[in-house]
């Protein structure tokens, strides 16, 4: 999976999910860190 397509997936579940600044950021390391295990 490349990175352009990562962030984006990440961007996209870190705005449905986090709720302020620092949840979102959270939420997007999350992500960031999953999608890069699953590829």
């Amino acid at each position: 999976m490349n990175n352009i397509f990562r962030g984006l997936l990440a961007g996209y579940g870190a705005k449905k999910l986090g709720g302020g600044c620092f949840g979102t950021i959270i939420v997007f390391i999350i992500l960031w860190v999953l999608l890069g295990q699953c590829s």
